[in-house]
């Protein structure tokens, strides 16, 4: 994911206390967020848990969201062109989906709504966001992605073939198709999962 140029269109809950970060995923690499949630989705916490993977976008490619760790400043919003998060559920409680964000300050697990409202806001704020900002939402089966996804880490490449952040230490997740992180990010033409809007996503 790359950081799109913005101007600030406001926090959400911006007088509140945000809760420490907590509980980060072992393989882990800034600005790789579909890579290291790639690698989140076979962690063995999660055996027998309902997972989903949430591509988070919009048609221009510069969605906003606070409490990011690439922000500049704390209660700045930061625009990606994609950002990509686990959505996990415990069997014993259908329904009670928690969100693991590790490029997030709120710390993971966070309750669905509650990441919603820190990271997006929601009712009478997230309408005041620019329609340009506002986001949109890819969600699938978590065995979907890992069948699937494929990158070969081009999309992080400036014109002169140097990567814009240092990629991973570990190997590309490449396969015999050709990467299609393209295709997980364009929510205008129909791919695996479904494709959900901020009140949606709140209500599944």
């Amino acid at each position: 994911m790359r950081e799109t140029p913005s101007c600030d269109p406001g926090r959400p809950g911006a007088d509140k206390a945000i809760p420490d970060a907590t509980d980060i995923p072992p393989l882990y690499h800034p600005y790789y967020c579909e890579e290291n949630v790639w690698h989140l989705c076979q962690a063995p916490r999660f055996e027998g848990w309902d997972r989903r993977v949430l591509f988070i976008s919009n048609t221009a490619g510069c969605c906003a969201l606070w409490n990011q760790k690439a922000a500049e400043q704390p209660g700045q919003a930061i625009v990606w062109d994609y950002h990509v998060v686990l959505l996990a559920c415990p069997a014993e409680q259908p329904g009670a989906w928690q969100v693991w964000d590790p490029d997030s300050t709120l710390g993971s697990p966070r309750p669905l709504c509650d990441y919603l409202q820190w990271t997006f806001g929601l009712g009478t704020f997230a309408e005041q966001v620019p329609e340009q900002f506002r986001p949109r939402f890819r969600l699938l089966e978590a065995e979907q992605y890992l069948d699937h996804f494929s990158s070969d880490r081009s999309h992080m490449l400036d014109a002169d073939g140097e990567y814009l952040k240092p990629p991973p230490p570990w190997d590309p997740i490449s396969r015999t198709v050709p990467s299609n992180l393209s295709r997980f990010c364009d929510l205008e033409t129909p791919f695996l999962g479904q494709v959900l809007g901020l009140s949606e996503l709140a209500r599944i």
